[in-house]
């Protein structure tokens, strides 16, 4: 019974769970003031079962909690371990419904669902929109796009890797509705960069 027990619990949480937490959530907090501009996240030995990397992770174990319903993309979604792992850290209530999710957990980025599917927030509680955590390979490459607005003294140029090729047209209409929209942190093994709903996105064929 013992051994059935074990098999059946989910992997560790946050090594130091209160000023871990801290932690990843000022790295986060920096990541969105300061849009396009990749943040190192350090996770240390911490472990998230697949496809829910490390990083992607214990964001959620920072920002989650029992009234943020989540909404996990079919890999995520389809693995017992990672529905387990995330309820039992942070209670948290999954959803099947992109428009009630307070946060979104995209695996394949590649597969990114329509980003006016999730919760736009409304002109009264422009806080209650979805921040999406989209798992990348890389925040470097070719600059996809130009960024401006809080946090940026001037124009820059910003790039994810792999996404949809209509993804930043998408997310540029998006932004547009500000206060309305959605907010984006895009996480890789050790990184972090945040696209918040204030941020203006001009695309190249502009």
């Amino acid at each position: 019974m013992s051994a059935l027990l074990e098999a059946a619990a989910p992997l560790p949480g946050l090594p130091d769970p209160v000023h871990d937490s801290q932690a990843t959530f000022r790295t986060v907090m920096n990541a969105l003031a300061r849009p396009g501009q990749p943040q190192k996240l350090d996770t240390g030995d911490f472990k998230a079962p697949a496809p829910l990397s490390n990083t992607a992770a214990a964001i959620a174990l920072s920002l989650v909690d029992y009234d943020t319903p989540v909404w996990l993309d079919s890999a995520l979604a389809g693995s017992s371990e990672v529905r387990q792992f995330l309820r039992f850290h942070t209670g948290c209530p999954i959803t099947a419904d992109r428009g009630e999710a307070s946060f979104a957990l995209i695996s394949d980025a590649e597969r990114m669902p329509p980003l006016a599917s999730f919760n736009q927030g409304t002109l009264e509680y422009p806080d209650r929109s979805t921040t999406i955590i989209a798992m990348v390979d890389r925040l470097t490459g070719p600059k996809a796009v130009t960024l401006s607005g809080p946090g940026l003294k001037t124009p820059a140029g910003f790039g994810a890797n792999p996404l949809p090729l209509s993804f930043w047209a998408e997310l540029a209409t998006i932004h547009a509705q500000f206060p309305r929209g959605v907010d984006m942190l895009f996480v890789t093994k050790k990184q972090v960069a945040g696209l918040p709903r204030s941020t203006r996105i001009e695309t190249k064929d502009r």
